[in-house]
């Protein structure tokens, strides 16, 4: 941050002002940010309605604001974990950085509120209204109630990347399959459907998606991977029965042919809109 001494040469004004006028200068451009208005913030614990309030870095967790009327309210960096906002009006309200984790939002009015980096994991958002792609710099891991269609193919991608590195492979599978319903001729969702799939020992459907994954990569050019993972897909059929599902061997075999399983992730990262965390 640059200092009031720096400023005021810059100005013209160094030695012609009141000290009190300078040390009053000095101690603006070093305050913080403004915070919550605390005027604000007891109109809305007391009336459940505070439209366009300055809610900066308020701390309401666990509160209970069912319905209230926070359109357009400025809640950056604002604590809301495990509060109730059922049927809450959040329109246009900015909740970047905002950590709503575990909070409800069923039914929640979110059309036009900024969600840049805003943490919704374990939240319930069923029934909730929010812009297309609303999500995608948001963190909404294991969300409740989110419609795949208001999610892109990278956030999805990675979603299951995420789920299947943490071993939730069921989740990572759905993730990846509805991945593929948006984005069918991408051939890494394919592979790591696959991968998921391998670890619950469900080898035949692993290999139609291993299967399919090298015609895309043939398709493309690609017959070098094509090549190799039609030979994981091989091994996979083969391994005895005991060795053929939920102990990594699909993971192991593609990373001994060809590196798949350590480079997934930043291979969804390539897709990614950057996410300030």
């Amino acid at each position: 941050m640059v200092g009031s001494a720096a400023l005021l040469p810059e100005l013209g004004l160094r030695g012609r002002l009141p000290l009190v006028l300078v040390a009053t200068l000095a101690v603006l451009c070093l305050a913080p940010a403004r915070a919550a208005d605390n005027g604000d913030l007891m109109k809305l614990l007391g009336q459940r309605r505070c439209p366009g309030c300055r809610l900066q870095d308020a701390d309401l967790v666990h509160a209970d604001l069912r319905d209230a009327d926070l359109s357009g309210a400025r809640l950056q960096r604002a604590n809301l974990g495990q509060a109730r906002l059922d049927g809450a009006m959040l329109n246009g309200a900015d909740l970047s950085f905002t950590s709503l984790q575990g909070a409800s939002l069923r039914g929640a009015d979110l059309r036009g509120a900024r969600l840049e980096g805003t943490d919704l994991r374990r939240s319930d958002l069923s029934g909730a209204q929010l812009d297309p792609g609303a999500l995608s710099r948001s963190h909404w891991e294991q969300a409740r109630g989110v419609e795949p269609s208001q999610l892109s193919y990278p956030a999805l991608h990675n979603a299951g990347v995420e789920a299947s590195v943490a071993g939730r492979q069921p989740e990572a599978e759905r993730l990846f399959g509805e991945a593929i319903r948006q984005q069918p001729d991408a051939p890494v969702s394919w592979v790591a459907r696959g991968i998921a799939r391998s670890e619950q020992g469900k080898i035949e459907l692993a290999v139609a998606d291993l299967d399919y994954a090298a015609s895309l990569y043939e398709q493309g050019g690609d017959v070098t991977t094509a090549q190799e993972l039609r030979q994981v897909s091989a091994q996979l059929q083969k391994a005895p029965g005991k060795n053929r599902g939920g102990n990594g061997m699909g993971g192991q075999l593609l990373n001994g042919a060809m590196g798949l399983a350590t480079t997934l992730a930043p291979l969804a990262v390539k897709f990614l809109v950057p996410m300030a965390l």
